[in-house]
Formats: C-alpha cells, sequence, structure tokens
C-alpha cells in the first residue's frame, strides 16, 4: 500500500467515524445508573420501614428483584434500548450482570437446554463470578489479618 493510498484510507476513515458525545454519554451513564442505585436504595428503605426487615435482608431482597425485573426487561427487548441510551449507566449496577446472564442464554437457546443456554449463559457471567468470588477472599483473608494484627 502506498503513501498516497494510506492518507486516502485514513482520510476517509476519520470522515467515517462517527464523532464522540463524551459529555452526553457520561451524563446519560450518570443519571441513568443513579436512578437505578436511588429506587434501589428508596426500594430497601421501604422493605426495612414497612417490612421491618433489617438491612441485609432488605439489600437482598432488592438485588433479587433488580435480577428479576432485569432479566423480564431483557427478554422483552426493552433493557437493550436502554442500554443503548444509558451506555455504562445500566452496567455497573446488579442489572448489568443480570442482563448478561440473559441476553446470552437467549441467543444460544436454538442449540438448546444444555449446551446452548446451559454452556454459553455463563460464558460472559463466568469471569465476573470467578473474579468476584477471588477478590471477596483475598479481602476477607487481608481483613481477617488485619484483625489479628491490630484488632480491628
Amino acid at each position: 500500500m502506498s503513501q498516497n493510498e494510506r492518507s486516502q484510507y485514513r482520510k476517509l476513515v476519520e470522515k467515517r467515524t462517527p464523532g464522540s458525545h463524551l459529555v452526553r454519554d457520561t451524563w446519560r451513564a450518570a443519571w441513568v445508573g443513579g436512578a437505578i442505585c436511588a429506587l434501589s436504595e428508596a426500594y430497601i428503605r421501604w422493605l426495612m420501614a414497612l417490612g421491618g426487615m433489617e438491612r441485609q435482608d432488605a439489600g437482598a431482597i432488592c438485588s433479587v428483584t433488580l435480577v428479576f425485573i432485569t432479566a423480564v426487561l431483557t427478554a422483552l427487548g426493552v433493557f437493550d434500548r436502554i442500554g443503548r441510551y444509558a451506555g455504562g449507566g445500566t452496567i455497573v449496577p446488579i442489572t448489568g450482570f443480570a442482563n448478561s446472564v440473559v441476553s446470552a442464554a437467549m441467543e444460544y437457546r436454538s442449540e438448546g437446554l444444555v449446551l446452548g443456554m446451559g454452556a454459553r449463559m455463563f460464558q460472559i457471567a463466568g469471569p465476573v463470578l470467578v473474579y468476584g468470588i477471588s477478590s471477596s477472599v483475598l479481602v476477607g483473608v487481608i481483613y481477617y489479618l488485619l484483625g489479628m494484627i491490630w484488632g480491628i
């Protein structure tokens, strides 16, 4: 490829590449992710006030509820539209994890329950589980050792 062809190609790529909307995308991610978290906190407080639950129990129920709602919205195709609008704002909370599991299961359901859905469902979520569990064990061991040393 000659220098002239490279230059023309570079110009074509720059012309066809969509511009970055960093401020807009950051705002969308922040407000949607913040709204998910704020609604979740309100739900936890509602469960504590009306249900008489401890915070830990209310948090667990809220997590299960968020996973269920995300699974339903993913199955209906609504969560993908929210994700396209909000970007990373839907990934950070537990909703992103639920979406990755359900969308993979839906994509491979035609290959069967075991080799399709069962095998592929955790293809994306598997590393999240492995690193999440591993890091929590590591932090737990460090916390335990610091507790023994400093009496925390």
